[in-house]
């Protein structure tokens, strides 16, 4: 049985909720780590609740985190063994979310950071309905030929935004590109950001950047600032 999973929200600003943006967290992070970007989006997102769950596990690494599954970095095979075993428990609690707001997949987008964003692309991209949006800071795809949950066409699948700095000594440049190009041989729209200067982080342009991604993936209209 999946580990029930839970943490911080930040309720939409209108009171009534018409999106839900998850965010998923890092290695050795949890939920807190990610919040507070909702603050910064929500002018441009006035209807969307946010909510930063805490990955399941405690991490081996950093006793006060958590992780969506444990890393050695000795074994090439772990992170596609990760990402299978902790969607199970990811999916249950966007289900239970959706129900929650009465929401469907349609409503959704999830945004990643580095071991986040290994997680919201494989189960972004398997969810048995189109979601709106997935925005990945500073990881990669970990399956080269993502399998969506239909087999629908270009038209059915969701928009990805990937934001990465060159100055990356985690998770190196190379797999922006890469992890580009493995989405566009699978036929998912996707597109890129990089981010001049930045290592393993968020800049304010790529904050900026990821926050009118989501606005126009929703369909709503573009911010004047």
């Amino acid at each position: 049985m999946a580990a029930r999973i839970d943490g911080p929200r930040l309720p939409a600003k209108s009171r009534h909720a018409r999106q839900l943006v998850v965010f998923l967290h890092g290695y050795g992070a949890d939920g807190q780590d990610l919040i507070e970007i909702a603050r910064q989006w929500q002018p441009w997102l006035p209807d969307a609740e946010f909510v930063a769950p805490h990955a399941p596990e405690r991490c081996s690494q950093s006793p006060t985190g958590r992780q969506w599954f444990p890393l050695t970095f000795r074994d090439p095979n772990e992170r596609w063994r990760g990402v299978v075993g902790a969607a199970p428990g990811l999916d249950g609690f966007l289900d239970a979310e959706l129900e929650r707001l009465g929401l469907d997949d349609g409503r959704l987008a999830l945004v990643g950071f580095s071991q986040g964003t290994m997680m919201a692309l494989h189960v972004g991209l398997r969810r048995r309905g189109r979601v709106a949006a997935i925005l990945g800071y500073s990881g990669l795809l970990v399956a080269p030929q993502p399998e969506t949950a239909a087999d629908a066409g270009p038209s059915q699948q969701p928009p990805v935004l990937l934001v990465h700095g060159d100055a990356d000594q985690v998770i190196p440049l190379d797999a922006l590109f890469q992890s580009a190009d493995a989405l566009a041989e699978a036929s998912v729209p996707c597109q890129w950001h990089l981010s001049l200067g930045v290592g393993h982080g968020i800049d304010p342009a790529g904050l900026r950047h990821g926050g009118l991604f989501l606005a126009k993936s929703f369909g709503l209209p573009f911010p004047m600032r």
